[in-house]
């Protein structure tokens, strides 16, 4: 600690605005739950970004040209598609969920972000479910 650091006045918090309230209630995060760390925050939606990718690279690239040349049944499509779609849903939510403990300052932004990419993945997934069942 310098000098400098010891005459700056201490930071009070915020209360949290009234959307702020209606957002971690709605992803029930208690108020007394441990704060994130912003690293662990970034971390978690890199990995959950990163599947988020896969499944659309599997979906539209590896298994449309993969699954005829290897003469695999095209019914593995959905299947993969199905499963891989829901742990990227799971791991968005979850990594809005760790922006939000963690109080990042880019928690909207993310979360505005992650709802559009599970809207889809909702989407493909029901895609994929309707593949299987028809």
């Amino acid at each position: 600690m310098t000098a400098l650091d010891a005459a700056a006045p201490a930071q009070v918090a915020a209360p949290p605005s009234a959307a702020d309230q209606w957002m971690r209630r709605m992803l029930r995060l208690p108020d007394e739950a441990p704060r994130a760390t912003e690293a662990s925050a970034r971390g978690l939606v890199e990995r959950s970004l990163a599947i988020s990718m896969a499944r659309c690279l599997l979906t539209y690239v590896v298994l449309p040209f993969v699954v005829p040349v290897l003469g695999m049944a095209a019914s593995v499509t959905p299947v993969v598609g199905l499963l891989v779609g829901v742990v990227a849903i799971i791991a968005n939510i979850a990594s809005v969920r760790r922006f939000w403990r963690a109080d990042h300052r880019y928690r909207w932004h993310y979360t505005a972000l992650a709802t559009v990419i599970v809207a889809a993945l909702c989407w493909l997934v029901v895609t994929d479910l309707v593949g299987l069942l028809g």
